[in-house]
């Protein structure tokens, strides 16, 4: 297992493309995935861990034989607590080490390539902007946004509604209602375009983008790029109730 030991980053902008990659991997697994990876994770088997690729892939595999590792190793186990726990929250549990794994990942080549206080608070910054591994899985990353973009948006509609009692105080009546009527209409445009641009797609993580195609599940109501979920407009037309990936293949565990 080389675990990508074969590509090494040197600097900020590829040690985060690593990271990146690695991420977009694990949460595929995790999410539309899930049900081969639920499969590989067989508790008869030996230790396992799940590994994430620079490529965007993913895999579940013995840990690299080599003492020490030429990169830093992900748990070990996971496999082992698969059937003694809910699947959300075995998910969960594997989502909260994956997020430790890649970090490590990332600060390792860090650390080897000599990266300075400054290099590293921005590696950092870079990696912190993005929701982790256990955000998307458990959809927090969304409900954060949301209560972000709600936020503002009160804290907007009271500032305006302050400057247009100054404007009414000053006897401008019929303009300040207009002004009214037309700031009120663009803050609902604004919260609109805030609320979807904050968007995450449940499956790579990314956030919304107005040219891309998206389809939300109406069971977990979590959005997802078309491209992710394997879905064209003209096939979501036809599609009465959409399940996601994760969904559709929830059933009963033992």
């Amino acid at each position: 297992m080389d675990g990508g030991g074969q590509y090494n980053p040197r600097t900020v902008e590829e040690v985060f493309r690593d990271f990146k990659g690695r991420r977009a991997g694990m949460i595929k697994a995790l999410t539309t995935d899930v049900e081969e990876f639920y499969q590989q994770c067989d508790p008869e088997k030996e230790n396992l861990c799940l590994y994430g690729f620079p490529s965007e892939q993913w895999e579940v595999n013995l840990p690299a034989e080599e003492v020490p590792p030429e990169l830093p190793e992900p748990a070990l186990g996971i496999n082992f607590a698969r059937d003694g726990m809910q699947e959300k929250d075995w998910l969960s549990l594997v989502a909260v080490h994956s997020d430790a794994w890649l970090l490590a990942v990332a600060f390792y080549f860090g650390a080897r390539f000599g990266f300075d206080k400054a290099d590293r608070k921005r590696l950092f910054n870079m990696i912190n902007d993005l929701p982790t591994i256990f955000e998307v899985v458990t959809g927090t990353a969304k409900k954060q946004t949301k209560e972000k973009s709600s936020v503002s948006n009160h804290s907007s509609t009271k500032s305006k509604s302050n400057s247009k009692k100054g404007s009414d105080s000053q006897g401008k009546t019929s303009k300040g209602m207009q002004q009214k009527d037309e700031e009120e209409e663009e803050g609902m445009e604004e919260e609109d375009e805030e609320e979807h641009g904050e968007t995450l797609c449940g499956a790579c993580g990314e956030n919304y983008a107005s040219d891309e195609f998206w389809i939300c599940c109406d069971i977990c109501e979590k959005w997802f790029h078309g491209k992710c979920v394997k879905i064209t407009p003209a096939r979501a037309e036809h599609i009465k109730q959409y399940k996601c990936p994760s969904c559709s293949n929830k059933r009963a565990r033992p």
